[in-house]
């Protein structure tokens, strides 16, 4: 039996990447999976097909996140799709791509970066709470850009360092009701939305060379990780920020 069987979870941003390949993997660990989508219907759709030829269960729901009556318009479709049932886990995946350096970024996309990638996790997670149930799960993706000083991504950086610390006080938080916190910081992932990036000459090559396991990542690589801490193996760990990046720029390389 798969150890997730019975349980419900919601994965935000699951319509592509990273996303999606943790409520597949989540789903074909027994869970009722609700994937949320911004605008990527199609995606979501295949999200779901996916899951099912697999003889999982998921249902989509849709919801911009960083506008007004997100979460409202998010849970309206959580909790049809619930039918009445709890929560179990809670992965915020949903997020905004960097948005620049210092000297180009606006300050509508500095805005929007932290509506997207700050605001809505935690006014998510404030809105699942009464949905959760006590022993529940809540994962948020970060990224290796908070221990790496990358100017291209300053911003950016600075909203994952965010969901960090809330990831840390919420598990002091939610630790009386059994319910664990962490996060997963991914580093270079490739994904096919953004293999085009990683076709730079030289580029993965260069990335390969820093990171200690010799590769870039891949979307599975992120989703275990995940779906370990959604599982009753990850029990004793809360309040942890869980490096899944193969070893990126740990050090020089002999």
């Amino acid at each position: 039996m798969s150890d997730l069987t019975g349980r419900t979870a919601l994965v935000t941003g699951a319509s592509r990447g990273i996303g999606q390949a943790i409520a597949a993997r989540l789903a074909a660990k027994g869970a009722m999976v609700i994937v949320h989508f911004g605008t990527d219907e199609d995606g979501a759709t295949a999200t779901v097909g996916q899951i099912e030829r697999n003889g999982g269960t998921a249902l989509a729901v849709g919801a911009e996140l960083g506008v007004d009556d997100d979460v409202a318009t998010l849970f309206a479709g959580v909790e049809a799709g619930l039918a009445g049932r709890p929560l179990d886990i809670l992965v915020n995946n949903a997020a905004a791509a960097p948005a620049g350096p210092l000297g180009v970024t606006t300050r509508a996309e500095f805005d929007h970066l932290f509506a997207v990638n700050v605001r809505a996790p935690y006014f998510i997670i404030q809105r699942a709470l009464p949905l959760l149930r006590d022993g529940g799960r809540i994962v948020t993706i970060s990224s290796v850009a908070t221990r790496m000083a990358n100017p291209a991504q300053t911003s950016f950086a600075m909203t994952k360092g965010a969901v960090e610390t809330m990831s840390m006080t919420l598990a002091n938080e939610l630790g009386a009701r059994g319910i664990t916190v962490n996060a997963v910081a991914p580093g270079a992932t490739r994904t096919a939305t953004n293999g085009s990036v990683f076709e730079a000459p030289g580029l993965t090559e260069f990335i390969a060379g820093t990171t200690a396991l010799n590769r870039l990542g891949g979307p599975d690589d992120i989703a275990d990780v995940v779906a370990f801490l959604a599982s009753d193996a990850a029990r004793w760990v809360t309040g942890q920020v869980i490096d899944a990046s193969g070893g990126l720029f740990l050090g020089p390389r002999a």
